[in-house]
């Protein structure tokens, strides 16, 4: 899973940091023992990783995690938050939990695989230079939404005001419930619009169940003109 997602998996004994931007070490020694993984990106410490045997419950495993995330040689150079290392994982292999100290609240959750080195170091960069790092860290930040009548309906701004409200709050897992005709697919190009421009966001998953709603969707993103810019979303 570490060599697919782009690390270079390294032995303590024989460590080459220069192997790659993302560095797996094995066993590396540290004031509470050998910790499994650790994970190195551009030579510097981010984090770790707990590896049990597969059927092994995940949930009571954290604490072994921090305890390697708070204990690194000093002589290792490494990037912390609040005294430890931003990133933990603990895996089985078959599940995979991961813990961001980056997050305003951090929570351990399920992920399918681990993060590519590039990721990590994009949020490293982002978390030092100006202070944000993850999506959820920059969410709260967003501007409250300004209820402009000519573009959205009542039932759209309340929509969207209320899903940023939800995950201002961290709860990240939210339903629209709106009824046909009423303006769903533009109200989603709205979300989609201020989480990119105001939060960053990388990655945005529209799933549909049909080709042809796929098509329909497609068409109203492409005619989607971002407030304030005068330009369609798909150029921006």
């Amino acid at each position: 899973m570490l060599s697919a997602a782009g690390w270079v998996i390294q032995d303590f004994k024989a460590v080459n940091l220069h192997a790659g931007t993302g560095v797996e070490v094995r066993e590396l020694v540290t004031s509470a023992g050998p910790a499994d993984y650790v994970l190195l990106v551009n030579r510097q410490a981010v984090g770790a990783i707990e590896a049990k045997k597969q059927g092994t419950t995940l949930s009571g495993v954290e604490w072994q995690t921090v305890k390697y995330q708070r204990n690194l040689p000093d002589a290792l150079p490494a990037v912390l938050v609040d005294g430890r290392l931003p990133y933990g994982y603990e895996s089985t292999g078959d599940e995979t939990w991961f813990t961001c100290r980056m997050d305003p609240e951090p929570t351990a959750r399920r992920v399918f695989w681990f993060h590519r080195p590039e990721t990590l170091e994009w949020q490293v960069e982002d978390h030092v230079n100006h202070g944000g790092g993850t999506l959820r860290a920059r969410i709260p930040a967003m501007p409250v939404l300004e209820h402009d009548p000519a573009r959205l309906r009542d039932a759209q701004f309340e929509a969207i005001t209320n899903l940023e409200r939800s995950l201002k709050d961290n709860r990240s897992r939210a339903l629209i419930q709106m009824a046909t005709g009423s303006g769903k697919t533009f109200a989603a190009a709205n979300i989609c619009e201020r989480l990119t421009r105001h939060a960053q966001a990388k990655r945005i998953l529209f799933l549909v169940d049909r080709a042809d709603l796929g098509r329909q969707t497609l068409k109203e993103f492409q005619g989607f003109e971002a407030p304030g810019s005068g330009r369609k979303f798909t150029e921006l």
